[in-house]
């Protein structure tokens, strides 16, 4: 997948994870829609798969949820 290509689906995976988690996690979830995808990967990162740039991003949201559990 092209770098172009997670950026444009981008908001798609976080939607995606949005639909699956309970409502607790929704302060983690606006982190990490206003993140700008373009500061996620550079553009000479090319990904294998649409499964590896889902998981590009639900790792993104482990690290923005320990971050926000350590705040608590």
């Amino acid at each position: 997948m092209e770098p172009i290509e997670f950026l444009n689906r981008y908001p798609d995976y976080i939607s995606q994870l949005e639909k699956v988690l309970k409502p607790k996690f929704e302060p983690v979830i606006k982190e990490l829609k206003a993140l700008d995808p373009h500061n996620i990967i550079s553009p000479e990162h090319f990904l294998n798969s649409e499964a590896e740039a889902m998981g590009v991003v639900f790792k993104l949201f482990l690290k923005k949820l320990k971050n926000y559990q350590q705040g608590e």
